[in-house]
């Protein structure tokens, strides 16, 4: 498997030696410095027209949400989540319900639209990453498109043996990755004409400048180790081996070197998910880690939660973290309830550490803690968080900190959270809803320090960091 690895450096932010690195064995000296900002939701146009406030506010990657052809009811309006009078649910999920792999959908515009966000991404040095799902169909498998279905072979070609049957256990590895996820038609991705027919659809992405991928169901597409469709003819699980360049698929193959791109999976840690095999293939989801993180927050301590280790068999380096991510803000609302400034708190701790890329995830405009979808518009911008000064302090203070190892220090009650960047900078978390004294360890040099967004002031003697630190607040302490 070693002739498999892929150095991604260059695309994560990393600062590495020289020479291989796996996704498995951690290097110490790695050092991620980007961040992701996920504009769920919001549409080309919006986008395109937030761009240099996105730059300003010092992310160096978007996310976009889903932008293949997807399910539309007909009528549907662009709530992002709601029930018409006649029962009819509407909402962002349909985007996650495929019908062909072509470019735009009534939700995020047209593929015009999209190549001029593109190109103002470019002007802005801002990468563009698309969510893609190639593992389901919409549950309409009626309206799939014909022309996808052609592709692949006919309908009967479509779907694993048992892909219409949902899945019950997600431990068991067979119906994980050969049975219906979430009820979704499960396609099976080993058949080489529906393989040629999505990386057609990747390769025009790649054309207009996308320059990275997060996949999302992972762990329901298999690996070689996973159990095959034998019942369709498949004898080894090889779509992640097309998807990421090492193979062609009817002579279709990956336009770009991996390397050149981001690209992780949605790999929601579970029992017996195969974290290493897919590893050898991209970076992945710290799922376990943001559940840990939320549970300090939601306690407004971190007493007794392990928030140093990163709970995964993956180098951190080539993890995508986050506080929260869209599904659990709006699949089952996990965390929701979770204050705009306790997720504030959570963003800067993660971001200023020195492991990981972060994503983070825009919640909807006008959205309160009893309303979760706020003004409930498809394709607006979401609340103004994402450019909230600690925010962007801490986006900017974690590109300052190239080559600096991290030392993270808490509080006896859990209450404060500190992260020293060797002598260069710290960032000072207090998830207590009211003031607390602080008193940690530090390497910076002994002296006064004024905090970047609010001149609040610290001072380092000997060789602790001292100050007063106001309720659900963050700071961030750049050495002179």
């Amino acid at each position: 498997m070693k002739k498999y690895l892929l150095t991604l450096a260059a695309m994560a932010g990393l600062m590495v030696p020289a020479g291989a690195v796996d996704r498995v064995t951690h290097d110490p000296n790695a050092v991620n410095t980007e961040t992701i900002l996920h504009v769920w939701s919001w549409n080309f146009p919006t986008i395109t027209a937030h761009m240099q406030q996105i730059a300003d506010a010092g992310y160096t990657m978007i996310q976009t949400s889903p932008v293949q052809t997807c399910f539309n009811p007909q009528g549907t309006s662009k709530r992002i989540f709601g029930q018409r009078p006649d029962g009819v649910y509407e909402g962002w999920f349909f985007y996650y319900q495929p019908l062909d792999w072509k470019v735009g959908n009534h939700i995020v515009g047209t593929k015009e639209e999209m190549q001029v966000m593109l190109d103002e991404a470019k002007k802005h040095g801002i990468r563009v990453i698309v969510d893609v799902l190639p593992n389901h169909t919409s549950f309409s498998t009626d309206s799939v498109a014909p022309e996808y279905y052609k592709a692949v072979g006919g309908r009967k070609k479509m779907f694993h043996t048992k892909g219409l049957t949902p899945v019950k256990n997600y431990s068991d590895r067979y119906q994980c990755t050969l049975q219906g996820c979430g009820g979704l038609p499960d396609v099976n991705t080993e058949n080489p004409r529906m393989q040629a027919y999505y990386m057609n659809f990747v390769n025009e992405l790649l054309a207009m400048g996308v320059r990275g991928f997060r996949y999302d169901t992972a762990k329901h597409i298999g690996v070689h180790s996973d159990p095959t469709d034998k019942e369709a003819g498949v004898k080894v699980n090889d779509f992640w081996d097309v998807a990421t360049g090492r193979k062609a698929a009817r002579g279709v193959k990956l336009a770009l070197p991996m390397d050149s791109l981001f690209v992780y999976g949605e790999v929601l840690q579970d029992r017996g998910v195969p974290e290493k095999e897919y590893a050898d293939y991209f970076g992945m989801t710290a799922s376990g880690y943001g559940w840990n993180l939320c549970q300090a927050l939601e306690k407004h301590s971190a007493k007794g939660i392990d928030l140093v280790s990163w709970h995964h068999g993956v180098a951190p380096e080539y993890l995508t973290t986050w506080v929260e991510s869209h599904d659990t803000y709006c699949n089952g609302n996990e965390t929701a309830g979770i204050s705009d400034e306790m997720i504030r708190c959570g963003w800067v701790f993660l971001t200023a550490r020195q492991n990981g890329t972060p994503l983070f995830f825009n919640r909807p405009a006008g959205s309160t803690r009893s309303n979760y979808y706020g003004n409930n518009v498809l394709g607006e911008r979401g609340n103004d968080e994402f450019f909230h000064p600690e925010v962007v302090a801490v986006n900017k203070f974690r590109a300052a900190m190239a080559g600096e190892k991290e030392d993270l220090q808490f509080s006896d009650s859990g209450e404060l959270m500190l992260v020293n960047r060797g002598n260069k900078g710290a960032a000072v978390v207090n998830i207590a809803t009211t003031s607390r004294a602080l008193d940690l360890a530090t390497s910076l040099p002994a002296g006064e320090y004024f905090d970047q967004v609010y001149g609040q002031p610290f001072v380092v003697e000997n060789g602790r960091l001292k100050g007063v630190c106001k309720g659900a607040t963050t700071y961030i302490l750049n050495a002179k």
